[in-house]
């Protein structure tokens, strides 16, 4: 391409040295002229070194797009794909912020005695299928925050009621997924204030969010059987009186004053 760009400088270079002539040159008697031959030669190694840096340049920019591909696929892994969006919209979407939330936990029951019994490969891949069941109804339902740990799986939503419609289809889609592996998963909803953002040290941070909100969210879903969503006082209230839920119980959790108020969701 760029030969045949330098072709036409020299071919318009050649009707001008015609025209300035009054006659029209032949092929022959133009390049009988050393100094158009030299011209031509110049012009052909120009077009050859322009041609060379653009492939240069155009390797370079496969291999810039490729990484930045990469580095989008990592980051949409560790922040979320919303998250991200925000993030490149906003860069103080990342900052430290107190924030009302509601938090939602699924862990798979008696997964330590399974995963002693079995060899890595299955577990493997039941975790997988259990994460591949998941992500898609979270990110359905408008979790800010997914993050998969081992057989636990958290998600993080702007209110309860989104946290809990998420709930009640996991509880369909985990039980599916864990089935042909004889496993169930219980779930945990909890709402209320938490420290959300960058957490970490000047060498790795991550997007995270902390509180007692989270720590009492892991306690309820601890307390939830397999195939059973449990949710707190502070959910309750924010559903109102339309959502069935069963009989309320009292969870003497560890580290808390108080027993905690929950109810199974029907």
């Amino acid at each position: 391409e760029n030969l045949v760009r330098a072709a036409i400088l020299l071919a318009m270079y050649a009707i001008f040295e015609s025209l300035s002539h009054g006659t029209q040159l032949s092929v022959v008697a133009f390049f009988s002229d050393r100094s158009h031959l030299f011209i031509a030669l110049a012009t052909l190694i120009l077009g050859i070194s322009v041609g060379l840096a653009a492939l240069s340049e155009y390797g370079y920019l496969g291999l810039l797009r490729e990484t930045s591909t990469r580095l989008q696929r990592y980051s949409e892994w560790l922040l979320g794909k919303d998250l991200l969006e925000r993030v490149i919209s906003d860069p103080q979407a990342l900052s430290m912020a107190r924030r009302e939330r509601a938090v939602l936990f699924m862990d798979i029951r008696s997964f330590t005695a399974w995963a002693e019994r079995c060899a890595p490969e299955a577990v493997v891949q039941a975790l997988n299928a259990y994460y591949a069941a998941a992500e898609p109804v979270l990110r359905r339902h408008g979790a800010i925050k997914l993050k998969f740990s081992a057989d636990e799986i958290l998600g993080v939503f702007p209110d309860s009621r989104l946290a809990v419609a998420c709930a009640r289809e996991l509880r369909e889609c985990a039980g599916e997924a864990l089935s042909p592996s004889g496993l169930m998963a219980g779930i945990g909803v909890h709402s209320g204030p938490v420290v959300e953002g960058l957490l970490g040290s000047a060498g790795m941070m991550g997007y995270d969010v902390i509180g007692d909100t989270v720590n009492t969210a892991k306690r309820i879903e601890g307390a939830a059987a397999g195939g059973e969503v449990l949710v707190s006082e502070s959910v309750r209230l924010a559903l109102g009186p339309a959502t069935a839920l069963g009989a309320r119980r009292e969870l003497v959790a560890k580290g808390k004053q108080a027993p905690i108020e929950i109810y199974p969701l029907q």
